[in-house]
């Protein structure tokens, strides 16, 4: 894996998502590698938690727009996208993102994937989708509303505005802001409590609160790719997106 590293230390599973020069920013062979770590640490034994986490000065800058336009199939391609969301859901470890520094779009969205968020006192979340002529991706689309009610996932998501650490906490986005020297250790130690609990008991424990959530979750992500194909062929996101890619 290029883009995403994978370590197992007493019983928690790392996955670093590794562009830190783009700042983490999703690309196609991101998705493809993250979905594999996922996917590798479903299969170990040895990993009884699992932190998410960005390299360098963010979490996950979004999509990168600054990448030429992929050919090939686009609804393969969203679905692929859709499946990072599907693997933290299904993961029967639990899963904390700890997130410092831009957490924007698909990188606030994987954020909302996992079960219990920290986040550094710099960091940063925002929904700027709409704004680019896209779709909301992750299941966003019902995750949010979820964690933050109705009226403030519409603020989200149409507006577009960023939303700093405190805000967010105060929202219910996150579960706690740490600041930023300490969040790798304060994440750490929640996850080794988490590694030192019955596996099988927070495994049903995890299906139990999610249950009645996933199967909508899942028709969320169906729907996500289908709006993101509409907007992904207007015209509108192809002039924003040219103009984002020439700045």
């Amino acid at each position: 894996m290029e883009t995403v590293e994978l370590t197992v230390t007493d019983g928690v599973a790392f996955v670093r998502l590794n562009r830190p020069d783009r700042l983490n920013a999703v690309t196609p062979q991101l998705v493809d590698d993250l979905v594999t770590a996922l996917d590798t640490v479903a299969a170990d034994e040895d990993a009884r938690t699992v932190v998410l986490v960005g390299r360098g000065r963010a979490f996950c800058a979004g999509h990168d727009l600054k990448e030429p336009a992929s050919g090939g199939d686009s609804r393969a391609r969203l679905e692929r996208l859709q499946d990072v969301t599907r693997r933290l859901r299904a993961l029967p470890q639990p899963v904390l993102a700890a997130v410092h520094g831009y957490a924007i779009g698909a990188g606030a969205e994987f954020a909302l994937g996992c079960d219990l968020v920290v986040a550094a006192d710099d960091a940063v979340f925002a929904f700027p989708e709409a704004g680019l002529g896209l779709s909301v991706t992750g299941a966003a689309s019902r995750l949010l509303p979820l964690l933050v009610g109705p009226l403030k996932a519409k603020e989200l998501v149409l507006l577009g505005e960023r939303v700093d650490a405190a805000s967010a906490h105060d929202m219910g986005l996150v579960n706690v802001v740490v600041p930023r020297a300490d969040l790798i250790e304060f994440a750490t130690g929640w996850a080794a409590q988490l590694a030192g609990k019955p596996p099988s008991a927070l495994a049903l424990a995890k299906r139990a609160l999610d249950r009645g959530i996933d199967s909508v979750v899942e028709t969320a992500l169906e729907l996500e790719v289908s709006h993101a194909l509409l907007t992904e062929h207007s015209p509108e996101v192809a002039t924003t997106t040219e103009e984002f890619r020439s700045r």
